[in-house]
């Protein structure tokens, strides 16, 4: 919602001003200006990138428009989730955790949180990590060292549609700028014509300078910002899972380790102590 706003109020106050200046907005209505400058940033953007960014970047724009960061709901579930396992852990044979790992989706465990279990990544990124737990001879520096280059990965993965997005961003104003100069070009081959059409076509290729520096910092960058902010923000989830289980392993209690994972929550979206104990343990605690 918010990146649609903001697009209302920018345009509104560029177009607006023009009008309000005496600018004639069908002047700005220069379709092929918008197919030189468009289509070549498209096409240089798939050739920049591998073709799975160039997907994950649609899917990255929609989380943007959405705002579709975790919610005081996910990160409640994810640590009812852990206090859950951590509790089989401590208290149940390895073989009974074992089948809550090695098969996530139909575990019962898993199934009281489907915020988390329908988030595929953070539900591996946690099993993987328990079965380490459950092997017994890992140490918890070297897992905490592996956990934080694994999560270095999905940080540079993830981020990968917002650097492909500011590289286009980049390249909007020059792009603009071979759109105004092949506008020129053909304005100069209608030297020969009267004043009002020659200033109508270099008019036109002016619009191309416009359009490109307005694309790249007023639309595109912006974007491209707002996916970083996001998908930092979900990567944070791994954060959480890995401060509680590396806590567990240092010989945390399962309640004391969550307060690990909760800490590292920024204080905007962090939910409380109490909401913790009634709402996560205390659902972990009636299921059992």
């Amino acid at each position: 919602m918010g990146v649609i706003i903001g697009m209302v109020v920018t345009l509104g106050c560029v177009l607006g001003g023009f009008m309000a200046m005496g600018g004639h907005i069908e002047v700005l209505m220069q379709p092929f200006e918008f197919v030189i400058i468009g289509g070549a940033a498209i096409g240089i953007f798939i050739i920049a990138n591998p073709m799975s960014t160039v997907k994950d970047s649609g899917k990255a724009v929609m989380e943007a428009v959405k705002n579709k960061v975790p919610s005081r709901e996910e990160y409640l579930e994810l640590l009812g989730l852990l206090h859950q396992l951590l509790r089989e852990l401590k208290t149940k044979p390895r073989n009974e955790v074992e089948s809550h790992i090695d098969n996530s989706e139909e575990s019962p465990i898993f199934q009281e949180y489907p915020l988390v279990l329908a988030n595929k990544d953070l539900t591996s990124f946690i099993c993987d990590y328990c079965r380490l737990i459950i092997v017994g001879n890992a140490r918890p520096h070297e897992v905490e060292a592996l956990m934080e280059e694994e999560i270095g990965t999905i940080r540079h993965d993830k981020l990968k549609s917002a650097h492909g997005l500011q590289g286009m961003a980049d390249g909007l104003p020059a792009l603009g700028i071979v759109a105004a100069v092949l506008g020129v070009v053909k304005a100069m081959g209608a030297i020969d014509q009267s004043p009002e059409v020659l200033g109508g076509l270099i008019g036109a290729a002016l619009v191309g300078t416009f359009v490109g520096i307005f694309l790249a910092y007023a639309v595109v960058q912006p974007i491209a910002t707002k996916i970083g902010i996001i998908r930092e923000k979900n990567i944070r989830l791994y954060f959480v899972a890995k401060q509680t289980l590396i806590a567990y392993m240092n010989g945390s209690l399962p309640q004391v380790a969550l307060e690990f994972g909760r800490k590292t929550i920024s204080n905007h979206d962090r939910p409380s102590l109490d909401d913790v104990e009634n709402e996560a343990m205390g659902a972990g605690e009636k299921a059992a």
